[in-house]
């Protein structure tokens, strides 16, 4: 009997590692994937600001232009 507890005992510690195991890949999956969010997004935010950039500077160019004609 004493063996049956231990092995009872065993087999419960190995699922609570298991189950440990599997969350730790969980949250390591959640993390790359906000990880590779925040990146896309950083990416998305510096396109449009370079977008932003080349429009004003088109603009200050039409501008000076509008002068030189004057």
């Amino acid at each position: 009997m004493p063996s049956d507890r231990l092995t009872e005992t065993s087999i419960r510690e190995e699922e609570e590692e298991e189950e440990e195991e599997e969350e730790e890949e969980e949250e390591e999956e959640k993390k790359k994937k906000k990880k590779k969010k925040k990146k896309k997004k950083k990416k998305k935010k510096k396109k449009k600001k370079k977008k932003k950039r080349k429009k004003k500077e088109r603009k200050k160019e039409r501008k000076t232009e509008r002068k030189r004609e004057r």
